[in-house]
């Protein structure tokens, strides 16, 4: 196994990497509530697990990856209420959507999507220990809540005291609560609300808080200990803290031994985010982007970085993913995958950064060098180990022409579509024969216009790409 080196939220500082057992990882990552379609932070979390994922696998590790969804929750009661149709519709429908954004991107599945709807028994469970031990009490309102106060380490994973939360709460209109600080485990049923978002309790009819439903689902597929933990940066507190406190505070001892965060999005130095109104969601923008380009865009920032949107930073990835493509053109890579040769000294030092906390932009940076090396000498091996070492990332495993030729985007979006390049192409050929050099340039120029480069090859044929 390789030296795999982690930055520990919980410790604060990058660790060596040793699995609870030797070749084994289990990896719980928080997923989506599914309301509506999934945005580009959304992106960037669950592209940010997917590298560390394959990375995990890369390097021989036998992966157990949990990446849950929630199914049950205020705006999923609201969003299905105000479209007058079932939880179950509304979920089903954005759990689709989102499993085709994920693909699109080349996001690979997780090994188990538990759903937090098909392990409410084992929250209760988990809810029934909090109380024995005096750690969760039902308030008067209905609701049981977390005594955040009497669980010793709470704030150890954010850093924060309860004096500092004490003196950054707002003014909380759950007067049921014993102590501002304390979180809802399970919230008492509303008349109002409908009939699926209900389940019989000791406590009476009701439905899970937030927090609890991690707890529960990592604990079913992981145990009550497992090795890493992960989710968005904004997900560290209160989420992740709440869950510590409650399945430590059920089961005792350590829940994780290895917490990451990646970064937020960024707009305009502002968190990507609904609440904001500054989001971009996926589909949105894979009608303008190649899907490969979005993933080579987030693949390139560091996951802990913050990653700032914008369509110049796209475009940006844009002409740097064909610069590699570009360099595999001219070459015959055979027909048969290659597989990465680790003793090469590109793949050294691609190993060393994603060893390395999961440095993805030196990693990529080793892809440019090798690039360079495939322009230089035309080296068919050089080149099939330029697109197994991308291979590991999920890039530039498509034909070099079939990306160079959507360019980076939709076909036709704005311009020609291929049958129509290929016909100027061939009637600037003939017009080449006909020595009629002025009606070939000048079809050259209005390709070029459309933003096709073209490339006259010694044999006489022509190649093209997109600008």
């Amino acid at each position: 196994m390789s030296q795999l080196k982690i930055y520990n939220t919980l410790a604060r500082e990058k660790q060596t990497f040793v699995p609870m057992e030797a070749g084994k990882v289990g990896m719980y990552v928080c997923g989506m509530t599914v309301y509506d379609y999934c945005h580009v932070g959304h992106a960037r979390m669950m592209m940010a697990f997917d590298l560390i994922y394959r990375w995990l696998m890369e390097s021989g590790y036998e992966v157990k990856y949990v990446r849950n969804i929630t199914d049950i929750d205020d705006k999923i009661i609201k969003r299905a209420v105000e479209n007058g149709e079932t939880l179950s519709s509304l979920v089903t429908r954005f759990t689709a959507y989102m499993d085709e954004d994920t693909a699109a991107l080349g996001i690979l599945p997780a090994s188990f999507v538990p759903r937090a709807t098909e392990h409410v028994p084992g929250m209760l469970s988990i809810i029934e220990q909090l109380e024995a031990k005096g750690l969760a009490y039902k308030s008067d309102d209905g609701d049981v809540n977390y005594a955040v106060r009497s669980f010793p380490n709470y704030g150890k994973l954010s850093g924060k005291s309860l004096d500092d939360l004490r003196a950054g709460e707002r003014v909380d209109v759950n007067t049921g609560k014993r102590d501002p600080l304390d979180f809802v485990l399970w919230k008492a049923a509303k008349e109002s609300e409908p009939a699926e978002a209900k389940w019989d309790s000791k406590w009476g009819r009701g439905r899970p808080g937030w927090h609890i439903e991690c707890s529960a689902m990592a604990c079913s597929l992981l145990g009550e200990r497992f090795d890493i933990h992960g989710g968005g940066q904004d997900l560290q507190f209160p989420h992740h803290e709440n869950e510590i406190a409650q399945s430590e505070g059920a089961f005792g001892g350590p829940m994780v031994n290895y917490w990451i965060h990646n970064g937020f999005v960024r707009v305009d130095n502002e968190k990507m985010s609904k609440s904001l109104g500054n989001f971009f969601t996926i589909r949105d923008v894979l009608k303008k982007y190649d899907a490969e380009v979005i993933r080579f865009f987030i693949a390139r920032a560091h996951y802990r970085s913050p990653l700032n949107y914008s369509d110049v930073h796209i475009d940006d990835a844009k002409g740097a993913l064909t610069r590699l493509y570009t360099s595999l053109a001219d070459v015959d890579l055979g027909t048969q995958d290659a597989a990465v040769d680790w003793d090469e000294a590109h793949a050294q030092r691609f190993r060393e950064a994603m060893d390395d906390d999961f440095n993805t932009p030196l990693a990529v940076a080793e892809l440019f060098d090798l690039a360079s090396e495939v322009n230089r000498t035309k080296s068919a091996a050089t080149a099939r180990q330029l697109k197994a070492l991308a291979g590991v990332l999920g890039l530039l495993q498509r034909a070099p022409q079939d990306f160079l030729r959507a360019g980076g985007g939709q076909e036709g979006q704005g311009g020609l579509v291929e049958a129509e390049i290929n016909e100027l192409i061939a009637a600037r050929a003939d017009a080449k024969k006909a020595r009629n050099f002025a009606e070939a340039d000048g079809i050259r120029a209005q390709l070029v216009a459309d933003g096709i480069i073209l490339e006259d090859k010694p044999d006489g044929t022509t190649n093209w790409r997109r600008a």
